[in-house]
């Protein structure tokens, strides 16, 4: 069997080098994972996703199952390595580590390290360009015909900012540090001020007016999936329709055929924050159980990773009067499976700031705030964070100097050297969210003799998981997941003619079961009233003669299977 490998994690893979990996990681261990392509990109490429589970002992799908996926968006390369990050600790910490070998043991976990396998390879090209997602042009299929396309001017594998002398300017140099722009003050005249665009070719420049042209790649993967799939006017890069495309209907696929997915986790950049919904709705207006277990859940990824978890409706808008929708309200509002958006790494937090609003941070904040990230940029990043500006000829625009921050590398995504440390905060949140997954469990069979030929047959399982069988309230208010099936098993009627089911149904269709999560405190006023609610029965009366073999099936969709046999004695 070939060694394991030793994946780099400060490098962003290409995709044939990540399927490399992949398929190692495969080949190493077998038991352990293997690898599925779930579909094709736009432009061919297969969209990869590991399967994590003790194959020898179980199907992945007969086990409760946890998704995490990275990359949805073009330049969000740090996503795809915490998926790895992850795989890499799976693999390595089975059978020495206790959480790690009961996990996989019990459950599945699916992994899919890059969902736009596209958007990743423009963004890693040594002449990079930084989409949103898919590079299928969207909505029109013309390239602009005037206006500054953002891209790599002066080759040097980066995309920065460009600033020109301009009376009518709106940035100046700071009076400590010139390589410093800071918005000019309401009402300031008599200095010396600059305009600041984006690196990038101007076409059919007039000498007066510029305009930034939208990617003729328009498209954004993660407003594209049915729940709440809104038109252009309303939700900018969503698609023609929703699943248009071919990596999310990939995904959406995935997932009804794979219906043991009970909760989720995608990864982004940046902010450094947990994000749990609604994307749509307030707190107010949440189912409260789903709100209750949302928060106790987010509460501990807060705690053993060290970023805090928010609500996207409150504290994570693009705007205060537009909503954000995307993968969390198919998961969740749809699917009914918990669902959260990590978004990795917060530059302004490393340099210091602390006092700060995730979104609203980006729209204004002191210009204290950029001096300590010069500041990080010079101590911390060798002062490529923020490039010093540096004369440059313009074949349109003439003299002007590129420089200013570096947002692929040291914002979209930390800087190598911190890439490591950032995907190790997930692994221990990620591994309790998956244990904490319903999970289908034998109990206990009896046979009893009530005849010469006839049998009472009782067959029990429990959950043995934290969450119910219907992982959420709204699951069974969407009628999105099942109750425990059973199922007995008779032999063939042509092999034996003499065994005959007499009572009960080949197929009972059982209740959900509880989780052991506790619904109330002791302290409670009112004690619960179903004590026993994680278990269910089933029984049948069979006609057949002794030592006859019958099989049982438990089956819950989120929960797993359970597979028995009795014999008649």
């Amino acid at each position: 069997m070939p060694p394991l490998p030793v994946p780099r994690f400060d490098t962003f893979y290409r995709h044939a080098e990540l399927t490399r990996l992949l398929h190692d990681y495969a080949a190493a261990r077998p038991d352990l994972v293997s690898l599925r392509s779930i579909g094709r990109s736009h432009e061919g490429r297969d969209i990869w996703v590991a399967v994590l589970t003790h194959h020898p002992s179980g199907d992945d799908l007969d086990r409760p199952a946890f998704w995490v996926d990275g990359n949805i968006h073009a330049a969000e390369l740090t996503a795809s390595t915490a998926c790895l990050y992850w795989l890499h600790r799976l693999v390595t910490g089975y059978g020495e580590d206790a959480q790690v070998t009961q996990l996989l043991d019990t459950r599945a976990v699916y992994i899919c390290p890059r969902l736009n396998p596209d958007g990743a390879e423009l963004a890693l090209l040594p002449r990079p360009r930084h989409i949103r997602s898919s590079t299928r042009p969207y909505p029109y299929d013309e390239e602009p015909v005037d206006g500054l396309t953002i891209e790599d001017v002066d080759g040097d594998g980066r995309i920065l900012s460009m600033r020109i002398r301009d009376p009518h300017g709106s940035y100046k140099c700071h009076p400590d540090d010139p390589r410093l722009m800071i918005p000019r003050e309401p009402g300031e005249f008599g200095g010396t001020y600059y305009r600041i665009v984006p690196e990038g070719f101007v076409r059919d420049f007039d000498g007066l007016t510029i305009t930034v042209n939208k990617d003729r790649e328009g498209l954004d993967l993660n407003r594209n999936f049915p729940a709440y799939w809104r038109q252009e006017f309303e939700q900018p890069g969503a698609g023609p329709y929703p699943t248009s495309e071919p990596e999310v209907r990939a995904m959406v696929d995935f997932f009804f055929a794979h219906r043991n997915i009970g909760a989720a986790v995608s990864f982004h950049t940046h902010s450094g924050v947990i994000l749990r919904p609604m994307g749509t709705q307030s707190d107010d207006d949440m189912t409260p159980e789903d709100l209750w277990i949302y928060k106790r859940l987010s509460d501990i990824g807060a705690k053993l990773t060290g970023y805090p978890a928010i609500s996207i409706f409150h504290e994570f808008k693009y705007h205060p009067k537009e909503i954000i929708t995307g993968t969390q309200d198919w998961v969740y509002e749809h699917l009914g499976a918990l669902f959260w958006t990590v978004e990795i790494w917060a530059p302004n937090k490393e340099a210091g700031i602390t006092d700060y609003k995730w979104i609203e941070w980006y729209r204004d904040h002191p210009v204290a705030d950029d001096l300590k990230l010069l500041k990080w940029s010079d101590e911390h990043c060798g002062g490529q964070a923020h490039v010093d500006w540096k004369p440059f000829h313009h074949p349109q625009l003439g003299e002007v100097e590129i420089g200013g921050w570096d947002k692929m590398n040291f914002w979209r995504n930390p800087p190598p050297g911190l890439r490591e440390r950032e995907a190790a905060r997930f692994p221990a949140w990620l591994a309790q969210l998956a244990l904490s997954l319903p999970r289908l469990e034998l109990l206990r069979t009896e046979v009893r003799r009530l005849g010469e030929d006839s049998w009472r047959v009782r067959f029990a399982v429990g959950n043995a998981g934290y969450l119910p069988s219907h992982v959420t309230q709204r699951a069974l208010d969407r009628k999105t997941a099942r109750g425990v099936v059973f199922e007995i098993h008779l032999p063939d009627a042509s092999e034996a003619p003499a065994v005959s089911l007499v009572g009960g149904k080949p197929r009972i269709e059982g209740p959900h079961l509880a989780g052991h999560a506790p619904k109330t405190s002791l302290q409670a006023f009112l004690p619960p009233r179903e004590l026993t609610a994680d278990r269910a029965v089933a029984e049948w009366v069979v006609r057949a003669p002794a030592g006859t073999r019958l099989g049982l099936t438990a089956r819950c969709e989120r929960a797993g299977t359970v597979r028995t046999e009795v014999m008649l004695d």
